[in-house]
């Protein structure tokens, strides 16, 4: 299984960014996906998960009302929406592919990453 995570870069605060995940190896419509961070010092973080069809997303309370997970079975792709950039946001943002269908904030449930995309938020 590979995850090839794009779209990360640079952007002002309050700017918005939009992160794509394309997966192949196995069936990807099967399998809860999400996204985390890691800051520079910090522990990886739980950002977004979505589950297997998309009905049910979740969020970290930092995230809450400004990021957006979404997935696209037909394409195998996840994606993350960021809008109202924060400084704090800046990290290496990874996706992730759960062992079972359903979404989940632990990073234990993830069997499959990707390689991660700098995001860097200035002031």
């Amino acid at each position: 299984v590979q995850l090839q995570a794009s779209g990360g870069g640079l952007v002002q605060a309050g700017g918005s960014l939009g992160l794509s995940c394309a997966a192949s190896g196995r069936t990807f419509s099967r399998y809860g996906t999400a996204w985390f961070r890691q800051a520079p010092g910090k522990e990886r973080e739980f950002v977004a998960a979505i589950s297997w069809g998309g009905a049910n997303t979740y969020y970290a309370d930092s995230v809450q009302g400004r990021f957006t997970i979404s997935r696209d079975n037909a394409k195998n792709t996840q994606y993350l929406q960021m809008n109202s950039l924060k400084l704090e946001d800046t990290a290496v943002y990874y996706c992730a592919q759960s062992s079972t269908g359903r979404g989940a904030r632990t990073p234990d449930e993830y069997v499959f990453w990707g390689q991660g995309t700098q995001v860097t938020v200035s002031s």
